[in-house]
């Protein structure tokens, strides 16, 4: 199926919040499938786009996740601490780059070829954020330092390493409920990514 584009006029736009990141008020016509114009509005969170890893180990069969605190889940009745794989904002970098830092500040790894698996938007009814996932072999001797994040960001983060199918059994029983998280475990999993090449 071709893509298509929305036809849209926007009317006015309205900041609500410029603190860490800009969130906004549009009002915007949006021409309808039959053809009449319709008129909306939608608060819309602009933060970036990001890149988010899942580090494995083909001969040990595992993976790399971190577990860190993330207010906004705490806040939904969740206990806080999300076992995820590695991610972070892009902040002016390519996707590929950036996520090799990021890879190395949250887990410790160094790696230095990754492979990238697909693009997603992870909310777009509300926030403008675009993912680029990615896949990287990492081995014993690329651990180069504990990892745990920025400090100075606020980040308190704990490196896990697990079997892959203890992570997956994670994601059945509930443990894992990051969306990046799951996508990028389910890929591998699917494609058989720790078969023997």
């Amino acid at each position: 199926m071709p893509p298509k584009r929305a036809e849209i006029r926007i009317i006015d736009s309205e900041i609500l919040s410029d603190n860490w990141f800009s969130l906004k008020k549009y009002t915007f016509d949006i021409q309808r499938r039959q053809g009449e114009w319709q008129r909306q509005s939608r608060e819309v969170y602009d933060r970036g786009n990001g890149a988010t890893i899942l580090l494995y180990n083909r001969d040990r069969k595992t993976v790399i996740l971190t577990r860190q605190f993330r207010f906004p889940v705490f806040m939904n009745g969740h206990d806080g601490y999300l076992i995820e794989a590695a991610a972070g904002l892009l902040d002016n970098m390519d996707p590929e780059s950036r996520i090799k830092a990021e890879a190395e500040e949250e887990t410790g790894f160094h790696v230095s070829h990754v492979e990238k698996v697909l693009e997603a938007y992870m909310s777009p009814g509300s926030v403008t954020e675009k993912l680029y996932f990615y896949i990287a072999e990492y081995a014993a001797g690329d651990k180069k330092s504990a990892g745990g994040g920025i400090e100075a960001e606020g980040e308190d983060i704990e490196v896990l390493e697990m079997p892959l199918d203890e992570a997956l059994a994670a994601v059945e029983s509930g443990l894992i409920v990051d969306g990046k998280t799951i996508m990028l475990l389910y890929h591998v999993a699917l494609k058989g990514v720790l078969s023997p090449s």
